[in-house]
């Protein structure tokens, strides 16, 4: 079964709940957990293929000439994570159906937590980095969704905007970082990248690529100092706790460094960043843990400390560490996710995650107690539970590794996650019953079976190992190191075995600080400790304060200092590259210039000065303006281009038509607002710009060019790859017919506003109708002109559908076709009246608009049937007798779409303009 459908179950599963909710909760859960449970099973059956060495491929070509494409991998490091994500994603789907509230929005909690799972299952299976990006992003978004789902908490709101803060931060430096490795690979597939390890390492760019990508991962992985938005995320319900912060969403760093690892480990910069990053982190996230009292926050700064335990394995850079640290990722996914759902389970039946209010639980919760037993003695790595295997599996790595601190500060943070999790045990359900408010019992078995299920695991995984993960391990790693990893994974490794007397010595001092644990508190208390909230919300409000700054001073509203600064930027930097480059002398002939060109020039000279001297007066300006394009329109005639030179022609008839009628609306002179020493400044500016831009244009038009132009391709190809003669014409329907698409769409988009805006005006109470000039003729249309533009109509009609159908082999298209027949329309408007010309119109203009962008996309996507990129025409010749011999082809169907966008756009621009200037009721 193709990955990439795969990938893409979860988004279909997010589709469901909105339907589904109806039926009620249970059955929302088992729709979304259909998709969960069948993209498990595919994976799955690629298990024996992954167990015998295979990767398992999918490629799709998206845009491969930006090496962007939509491939799938699937190796032992790949399924490992997509086996924790669906299995581990499937229990908290049923968790998550009796834990939530029924007042809650469960169709929208289902469909954020499809969205994460899909975020996350694209991260792991994808084989192209730009690709990863995406999904990467993606869980960004969803898990700033989920997080803030209970948005009427303050620290609900919070802790979402930390965590997309700091993740989506360092997902920027991760973009810089993997653009940059794919650049030194020479492509952004992984199945590329990871064969390339000398290049990337003895590359200069390679110490920026790595720190560039442990920011990305370090955030996502909640590693220090990036440690702080993790805890501040369990504002969000339990259940995303459980899924997104133990077994899903800070995996996903570890993931990219296991991913990364065979091309960026083994060099002294990864050992000491990340080694240094990942011991830092566990030991000071296990000795805030132990000072917690809301149980989710010990469990979070528990879990930065067990990522970190992870990114201190691979940091290591050897085939032991690494095989550890995917042994720790299975046995941390199992005892975490267990504990998170259980501490749910204390808050719904105490009403309290604050273990100062609790106690004696053991006796009223039974079940539950035994459950929090295993999975907690396995957090602080008890035998004979799997967090003792992989506890012990780090310890050894740790004494084996110089300089002497190193063993030391695994020992001590060890030594302190026995302590706080024998405190989280002990103060929860241990010792004296307080006075709850309600009287607490276990709950039903919909709540407690998940965490069972774990706890099973845990106790089995620890008894077996070899059994049960061996396998999974040996391919995971085997898929991380790039070599073929057999693990010996055991209870008893003999008392020769450092770890042991490591391990003995962190039980035991763990014991012995829960038991001094009053007065370490006391001495905590009183000890000052910087909040990161106040350091972020510091760091945040400074960096808003500078953007506000920037911005007013950037963006005050002045058009003038816009263009000035952009324009001061161009030439700084136009300048910098002509005086840094090898500059010589140009080689081509120059043309000689005939007359009639060169008057065509000093006429658009002419009226280009006049039309900036003379701006202030608004008419005047715009019939310059439009000069100004009629000579640009015969200039593009005299150059041989007659595609653009009736586009123009047709653009300016059109733009003049309407802004007259905008015209209107303003004073027949504009307000002289610029002093004259800045009217000086901007005068000094526009000349030195247009002559550095004419000096660019001589410079490039003397000198031959360094690469043949890209038109000797597009004449070559325009008849036998796109069977059209007008080279031009298939450019824009073919070869660069996306461009297009997106330009339809802007066209669409810009009219609709202009719509919308003017609905919003004519809903206010003001009038907006212009006013009436002196001199006004009594008759607004005259017969005259009404009667000419009748006319004109099936005229304009029919030179619009003899350009649209012979523009893919001579001048015209779609485009111009519709500029064509929207003149026919307009000068009806024009001669008699927006009432008359609206009565009679039978086609809402949004429906030209959304048909036009509806069969362009249709005619894009048909091109995947065939198997070729989206937007490839096709064409055939017919003969039909008498007939001559004739063409037919789909680009004719995505012009035909330009053609109906083109002409909606115009005339619902020209209809809402002109609603505007009709008499309107007076609003109350």
């Amino acid at each position: 079964m193709s990955l990439a459908l795969i990938a893409a179950l979860p988004f279909l599963g997010a589709l469901t709940p909105a339907i589904t909710q109806r039926f009620g909760r249970s059955i929302s859960t088992l729709s979304v957990a259909l998709f969960t449970a069948l993209a498990l099973a595919l994976i799955l059956q690629h298990l024996p293929a992954i167990m015998a060495g295979d990767t398992i491929t999918t490629q799709v070509n998206w845009l491969p000439s930006l090496g962007l494409n939509a491939n799938f991998r699937l190796d032992g490091l790949s399924l490992l994570f997509a086996i924790l994500i669906l299995g581990i994603g499937l229990l908290i789907q049923a968790y998550a159906c009796f834990y939530l509230d029924p007042s809650e929005p469960y169709a929208r909690f289902l469909t954020y937590l499809m969205l994460f799972q899909g975020a996350m299952l694209g991260i792991v299976l994808c084989d192209n980095i730009l690709l990863l990006l995406v999904f990467w992003e993606l869980t960004s978004l969803s898990s700033f969704l989920l997080i803030g789902f209970w948005s009427h908490l303050p620290e609900a709101r919070q802790g979402a905007r930390m965590a997309l803060a700091t993740t989506g931060g360092g997902g920027l430096a991760m973009i810089a970082g993997l653009l940059i490795l794919g650049q030194i690979a020479g492509g952004y597939d992984l199945s590329t990248i990871l064969t390339q390890k000398a290049a990337i390492q003895a590359s200069p760019l390679y110490l920026p690529a790595l720190i560039l990508i442990l920011l990305g991962a370090f955030t996502k992985s909640a590693q220090f100092p990036f440690h702080f938005w993790l805890p501040h995320a369990m504002a969000a319900p339990t259940p995303v706790s459980a899924y997104l912060h133990s077994a899903t969403m800070v995996k996903a760093g570890l993931f990219l460094l296991a991913r990364l690892w065979p091309v960026l480990s083994g060099t002294p910069e990864w050992f000491w960043i990340v080694t240094s990053a990942g011991l830092i982190t566990m030991a000071f996230a296990a000795k805030v843990a132990l000072y917690k009292d809301d149980l989710k926050a010990i469990l979070a700064y528990s879990t930065v400390s067990h990522l970190g335990l992870i990114t201190f394995l691979l940091g290591l850079g050897t085939k032991a560490a690494a095989t550890a640290a995917i042994f720790h990722i299975i046995c941390h996914a199992t005892f975490k996710a267990a504990l998170f759902m259980l501490a749910g389970i204390v808050e719904h039946a105490t009403h309290t995650r604050d273990i100062r209010a609790l106690g004696g639980l053991s006796r009223a919760m039974p079940i539950t107690f035994a459950l929090a037993t295993i999975a907690t003695l396995s957090m602080a790595g008890i035998p004979p539970l799997n967090g003792f295997l992989s506890k012990e599996m780090m310890l050894e790595e740790a004494a084996h590794t110089a300089p002497w601190i190193i063993p030391i500060l695994a020992t001590l943070a060890a030594l302190l996650s026995v302590a706080y999790s024998l405190r989280f045990l002990t103060f929860t359900f241990l010792g004296p019953t307080p006075a709850y408010t309600h009287a607490p019992h276990d709950p039903i078995p919909g709540l407690w079976l998940p965490p069972a299920i774990l706890a099973g695991l845990v106790i089995a995984i620890g008894l077996a190992p070899m059994s049960l993960t061996a396998w999974l391990v040996d391919a995971a790693a085997s898929a991380t190191t790039g070599q073929t990893i057999h693990a010996h994974i055991a209870l008893w490794h003999g008392l020769e075995s450092p770890a042991l007397w490591m391990s003995l010595a962190a039980v035991g001092g763990g014991i012995a600080l829960l038991g001094l644990f009053p007065r370490l508190r006391q001495s905590w208390d009183a000890m000052p400790k910087p909040q990161a909230k106040t350091i972020f919300d510091t760091c945040l409000d400074s960096i808003t304060r500078g953007a506000e700054i920037s911005t007013t001073w950037l963006h005050n509203g002045s058009l003038s200092r816009g263009l000035a600064i952009a324009l001061l930027t161009i030439l700084a930097v136009g300048f910098y590259a002509f005086q840094t480059a090898h500059n010589a002398p140009g080689t081509r002939t120059l043309t000689r210039i005939e007359l009639a060109p060169a008057a065509g020039f000093a006429l658009l000279v002419a009226a280009a000065l006049a039309a900036a001297a003379l701006h202030r007066q608004r008419l005047l300006a715009l019939l310059l303006v439009g000069i100004i394009g009629l000579i640009l329109s015969a200039g593009f005639a005299y150059l041989s281009a007659p595609d653009l030179a009736l586009t123009q022609i047709t653009v300016e008839v059109v733009t003049v038509a309407l802004m007259l009628l905008a015209l209107n609306f303003l004073p027949k002179t504009a307000p002289n607002e610029s002093p004259p020493l800045r009217r000086l400044r901007d005068a000094a500016l526009a000349v030195t710009a247009g002559i550095a831009t004419a000096a660019l244009a001589y410079a490039l038009m003397t000198r031959a060019p360094m690469f043949p132009p890209i038109s000797g391709f597009h004449l070559a190809q325009s008849l036998p790859g796109a069977g059209g003669h007008n080279a031009v014409n298939t450019i824009i329907v073919d070869f660069r017919g996306y461009d297009t698409f997106g330009e339809i769409i802007v066209l669409g988009i810009a009219a609709l506003l202009i719509f919308a805006l003017a609905e919003s005006l004519l809903a206010t109470k003001w009038s907006i109708r212009p006013r009436p000039h002196k001199g006004d003729l009594g008759d607004p249309h005259p017969i005259m002109l009404q009667t000419a533009t009748r006319l004109m109509l099936p005229m304009a009609m029919l030179v619009g559908t003899y350009l649209f159908l012979r523009g893919h082999n001579q001048p015209g298209g779609g485009f111009v076709a519709g500029l064509v027949f929207a003149i026919g329309f307009v000068t009806q408007y024009v001669a008699s009246g927006q009432d008359w010309a609206s009565s009679r119109r039978r086609i809402p203009y949004h429906a030209l608009i959304g048909g036009g962008v509806l069969i362009a996309s249709a005619t894009g996507i048909g091109s995947f049937f065939a198997g070729r990129p989206f937007l490839t025409s096709n064409f055939t010749h017919l003969h039909l007798p008498p007939l001559q011999d004739f063409e037919l082809a789909t680009a004719a169907l995505f012009d035909l779409g330009v053609f109906f966008c083109v002409v909606g756009a115009v005339m619902l621009t020209l209809d809402s303009v002109a609603r505007l200037a009709q008499p309107q009721p007076a609003k109350e």
